[in-house]
């Protein structure tokens, strides 16, 4: 059906469906890009939550392990009060206890930063009152752990071996009790009547690619018998038990088995 214009040109009616194939097409391919783009999205979104996820319980692990190897450095060290003046540190250390340490993934770890930060909640220098100020995150007044840098370096130098592969840095800081009576959080009390003597705080940070952050805090004490010495003990009871099995009687086998019969004729055993 067409109709004519004034300067006689005729015009096809709207009604004719020619061409609407590509504009079906063309929609359809809209689609379907989008759809993909959808998937590719949500794959790439769970690709990188999961990735996240992995490398936060890495982190978690590496700060605990960093824990570990920092008590059995305190655990050599007679005189804690060292530790706790920052004049005795661990033997995992990657350099002084100051400056930036480069991450794999291109950032970085300000050791000074990370410090004031636990002590005081800012990354510039705290003073000794700022320490001794009570916050919702230290309410123990003048017994506000002075955090001091003890252990620190790459997850990966944290064994001799080298066998641990992993991004991660980890940093451990060592503190006074906040339980002590003292005062003093230089200065591990050696009161007997005070409740924080022989206990020390620690902090273990770990630092890892894409802004991953974990923190560990744990409280260790010194006990009658160290981990050495339990060690020392188990293997005498060891000791004990294999010299009394050497002076036991030594067992001989029994005599051979015979064979015997009982009559029914006089009830006599042959």
């Amino acid at each position: 059906m067409t109709r004519t214009t004034r300067d006689g040109r005729l015009l096809t009616r709207l009604g004719d469906d020619r061409g609407s194939a590509i504009v079906v097409a063309m929609l359809s391919l809209l689609l379907l890009t989008a759809l993909g783009l959808a998937l590719t999205l949500t794959t790439a979104t769970e690709t990188a939550i999961s990735a996240n996820q992995r490398m936060g319980q890495e982190a978690m692990n590496a700060a605990d392990a960093a824990i570990e190897r920092a008590m059995q450095d305190l655990l050599t060290l007679p005189d804690w009060n060292r530790a706790l003046s920052g004049t005795e540190q661990s033997s995992f250390v990657d350099g002084g206890p100051s400056g930036t340490r480069a991450l794999p993934d291109g950032t970085s770890v300000n050791l000074t930063e990370l410090v004031m930060l636990a002590r005081c909640g800012r990354r510039s220098s705290c003073s000794a009152g700022e320490i001794a100020t009570n916050s919702p995150e230290r309410v123990w007044g003048p017994n506000n752990p002075m955090w001091q840098l003890y252990a620190y370096g790459p997850v990966s130098e944290l064994l001799p071996t080298g066998t641990v592969n992993s991004p991660i840095y980890v940093a451990v800081m060592v503190g006074d009790d906040p339980s002590e009576t003292d005062g003093n959080p230089l200065m591990d009390g050696n009161d007997a009547a005070n409740p924080g003597s022989g206990v020390l705080s620690l902090r273990a940070e770990a630092f890892g690619p894409h802004g991953t952050h974990r923190v560990i805090e744990a409280t260790i004490a010194r006990t009658l018998s160290t981990g050495l010495e339990r060690g020392y003990i188990g293997q005498r009871g060891q000791d004990e038990q294999n010299r009394r099995a050497r002076k036991s009687a030594v067992q001989t086998p029994g005599k051979a088995l015979t064979a015997q019969q009982l009559t029914t004729a006089t009830g006599a055993v042959q």
